[in-house]
């Protein structure tokens, strides 16, 4: 499936998080794009191949750099040109856009995140993207805050060039919350739906806090990735 997506791929050295946050004109986006564990973040996108996302996470695992695993995928995968695919481990970060994604394509490496996207309105949507993580960051906000606030920022300067249907944010960390996982597969705008969603549940892990005290709130917050 082709997904024109823009989504953003971050690693928080002081939580030990990694996350991905995606929006794209097609549904159910947070099923194929977002691939994230305690080792890495990994997008992929464009013409999607999941076995780009779950191959390279387990390539994590056994300890292979993520330049280095996503680079031997991606060359033993035929239709590299027409790939897009993006992510982070604890030391480095990788980023590719194959030369036959639809215009405008491209990616940006920052500190501890990538930045990508394909069939956008233009540059300023990753622009956008990462001078808002990064803003987010200097606040010291919680990474899924970061990327949510970065995705918000996409959608904003133009995002995907067809429009918006779906929407999703995985984070994968030692300490996990309720808020780590969410989707929104169908909706007139995703990505504020997203942030709706992601609100009322930071709302109420703060009430089962309260009820039942931080243990309480570990176990309630055992999600899967």
């Amino acid at each position: 499936m082709d997904l024109h997506t823009f989504s953003i791929a971050a690693y928080c050295p002081e939580e030990g998080s990694f996350g991905v946050a995606v929006s794209t004109a097609r549904p159910n986006v947070g099923s194929l794009v977002p691939f994230v564990g305690l080792e890495g973040a990994i997008a992929t996108q464009a013409r999607v191949n999941t076995d780009l996302g779950r191959h390279g996470l387990a390539l994590l695992r056994a300890g292979i750099g993520i330049e280095i695993a996503l680079n031997a995928l991606l060359q033993a995968d035929e239709d590299r040109a027409i790939r897009q695919l993006h992510g982070v481990d604890r030391e480095g970060a990788f980023a590719f856009t194959g030369e036959q994604c639809v215009e405008w394509a491209g990616h940006r490496i920052g500190d501890h995140y990538t930045v990508a996207g394909n069939m956008l309105t233009g540059p300023e949507v990753i622009d956008a993207m990462a001078e808002a993580y990064e803003a987010a960051r200097a606040e010291g906000a919680e990474l899924s805050e970061r990327l949510l606030r970065a995705l918000e920022a996409g959608q904003a300067a133009g995002g995907d060039k067809r429009g918006k249907q779906s929407a999703a944010l995985l984070v994968a960390s030692p300490d996990p919350r309720w808020y780590h996982n969410l989707r929104v597969d169908d909706h007139a705008d995703p990505v504020a739906e997203l942030r709706r969603i992601y609100d009322l549940v930071v709302e109420h892990s703060k009430q089962i806090e309260q009820e039942y005290g931080m243990e309480g709130l570990r176990l309630f917050s055992k999600i899967k990735w």
